[in-house]
């Protein structure tokens, strides 16, 4: 298994759209970050998507991406999900809709914000079949395990997509280590974790709080996305143990 950071910023992404890079170097090419999601591919060939931001397009031509299996949504926050329209191109040429899966409320959400997708319209044909994720134990030859985790006072889903010889976890907009998490990401080989900034943050896990979740899941490899404008790449690899992995748009890793 593998997974791909298809994008590793937070939600203004590096630089913000003013051309503020704060204290990441313009001249250093892995700083640029568009709005987070990864791809989790199996020894098998199977595509997850995780998320649709509104960069999905700009990512999928990056990474040379032109199908997916299915796609699972962490919840429905604007840089999680604002790029679903995008996966109309990758509706063209199959038989019936893309698989989606979200927890009970994300699933209402989207439903409500994005009806078209999930039921066509005008004599176009559904994108998405969505599904809660309630009695989802395996898709496209993974198990998939999930919890709810707090994102503030909104909440957020956590992955982990699983095969016979590795696993691969997705903590992305927590803002505290539940049990639940404990238990999810226990011993997984790759957990790709929030980590917004180094100091604290009312809706995301800074840099210690990564560090401190990864420790405590006995992670063999722990990669920091949704890294803000202050976490310059050069910088916080030169401050991170040895095996903890600093993210960049495009970054693929092996579980």
């Amino acid at each position: 298994m593998k997974v791909t950071l298809l994008g590793s910023g937070t939600s203004t992404g590096v630089p913000r759209i003013n051309g503020d890079w704060g204290a990441c170097d313009p001249e250093e090419p892995r700083n640029r970050r568009t709005r987070v999601a990864i791809l989790v591919e199996s020894e098998e060939g199977a595509r997850l998507l995780v998320d649709t931001p509104p960069d999905l397009r700009e990512q999928f031509l990056r990474c040379g991406i032109d199908s997916i299996d299915g796609v699972f949504w962490t919840h429905d926050h604007a840089d999680h999900c604002h790029g679903i329209d995008d996966l109309r191109a990758l509706r063209y040429g199959r038989s019936g809709p893309i698989p989606g899966y979200g927890v009970e409320e994300t699933v209402r959400r989207l439903r409500a914000r994005f009806s078209y997708v999930f039921a066509g319209e005008h004599g176009y044909p559904t994108i998405v079949k969505l599904e809660a994720l309630d009695r989802l134990r395996l898709f496209a030859g993974l198990t998939v395990e999930w919890c709810v985790m707090p994102h503030g006072p909104a909440r957020s889903t956590g992955f982990r997509f699983g095969s016979d010889k590795s696993s691969i976890g997705y903590a992305t907009d927590f803002s505290e280590i539940t049990d639940g998490m404990l238990d999810l990401f226990d011993g997984v080989d790759v957990l790709v974790c929030d980590c917004l900034r180094r100091e604290e943050h009312p809706t995301h896990a800074n840099l210690a709080m990564a560090l401190e979740l990864g420790k405590r899941c006995g992670v063999r490899k722990l990669v920091l996305t949704h890294l803000d404008k202050s976490m310059d790449y050069r910088t916080l690899c030169g401050e991170v143990p040895a095996d903890v992995i600093v993210g960049y748009d495009g970054l693929q890793v092996a579980a």
